[in-house]
């Protein structure tokens, strides 16, 4: 029996191998049985394939959560503060400025901005503070996730394409993948009960990239979810890409339980490598994969670019909500730089939509 198993995940790798798509069943498949080297070596092989050259990109960029406060009360969020709360916060447009300014100074080219669902910022405040930013900075402006984003039209009665649209005048660029968790509804009922369904989040990131903008798609796993939703999760994504094209990049991450009310225990680094390499072979038609330091650390970051990572991710020169859950890695530029070197890649600054800015 265990030679049948074994025989049926190496016959899946090589359909993998061989740029073939993977089914739901073969993807759980490799999940639960594949081993971890060869699993990972092939999706290195198609990483190089689609990636030839062996660059890895980075960007310069800073993370400004504008808010605190927010009604949603995800069960596995330690960042968030409940309206009144007296740690609850908006920051101003000067302070938003001044993180921004900061960040232009040291070659930054994006902004990633996500708060909680605060019940009293309707459109018209995103909008002002969008068209600020954009009267004072030159820089890229990667925000507001689809909780935030279906919010505001809910709030306003207006449809999803009118709220990003909008947006998109006012100055948002792109939409960053927050709030996507596990896309299955099962586990979203029991770890963000009054956050949106997984189809809803979908809506945004396909109206988003019917109105022209790119964005990207992540995944936080080792929560409640069983491996059938994992995958599931990933074939979502690659359902809609095949439909609208507009993911540029995917990013596992793995839960980070302390100081949340869902608790748990967290998951290894073993796991994390094969969830990466898995949705590299699994998202044939999503470009790049990028490693997740802040959850892992850079040691980690390293190792993923030899499971199927093509991507380093940002600088993050702020970072909060996983900060919060007691998680507090922290990569300066050099050592990103440093770190892919010792990888044996090619080091480069991009910007959000992958362009190269600059070879090291």
């Amino acid at each position: 029996m265990r030679d049948r198993v074994t025989a049926d995940w190496q016959r899946v790798l090589q359909k993998a191998r061989r740029g073939e798509r993977l089914s739901l069943e073969e993807g759980v498949l490799l999940l639960n049985e594949a081993e971890l080297l060869p699993l990972g070596a092939v999706a290195r092989e198609v990483s190089e394939r689609m990636h030839p050259g062996g660059r890895v990109t980075f960007v310069i960029d800073r993370n400004i959560n504008y808010t605190n406060i927010c009604v949603t009360g995800c069960r596995f969020c330690a960042f968030y503060r409940s309206p009144g709360h007296r740690e609850g916060y908006v920051l101003s447009q000067e302070a938003l400025f001044q993180k921004i300014e900061e960040t232009v100074a040291v070659g930054g080219t994006q902004i990633l901005m996500q708060g909680g669902i605060h019940p009293e910022l309707g459109l018209e405040w995103f909008e002002d503070l969008l068209r600020a930013i954009k009267a004072r900075f030159s820089i890229h402006i990667h925000s507001f996730s689809p909780p935030e984003i279906v919010f505001l039209a809910d709030k306003e009665g207006l449809s999803l394409e009118t709220v990003i649209g909008r947006l998109h005048a006012a100055g948002l660029d792109s939409i960053p993948g927050g709030g996507a968790e596990i896309l299955d509804d099962r586990v979203r009922q029991a770890i963000s009960p009054r956050k949106i369904g997984w189809r809803r989040w979908m809506d945004v990131m396909q109206a988003g990239h019917r109105l022209g903008l790119r964005t990207t798609a992540t995944m936080m796993y080792g929560s409640v979810e069983s491996p059938e939703e994992r995958i599931r999760h990933m074939i979502r994504v690659r359902e809609a890409q095949d439909e609208t094209g507009g993911f540029t990049a995917f990013i596992p991450w793995s839960y980070q339980p302390a100081h949340t009310e869902l608790g748990g225990t967290g998951t290894t680094g073993v796991e994390y490598l094969k969830t990466l390499a898995l949705s590299r072979l699994m998202l044939d038609n999503v470009a790049n994969i990028q490693a997740s330091w802040v959850t892992q650390g850079a040691k980690m970051g390293q190792v993923a670019l030899a499971f199927g990572a093509n991507d380093f991710g940002g600088t993050m020169l702020e970072e909060n909500v996983v900060r919060a859950a007691g998680v507090r890695h922290r990569v300066p530029m050099d050592e990103i730089v440093r770190a892919i070197r010792d990888a044996g890649k090619r080091p480069a600054q991009r910007d959000t939509l992958y362009h190269i800015l600059r070879e090291f």
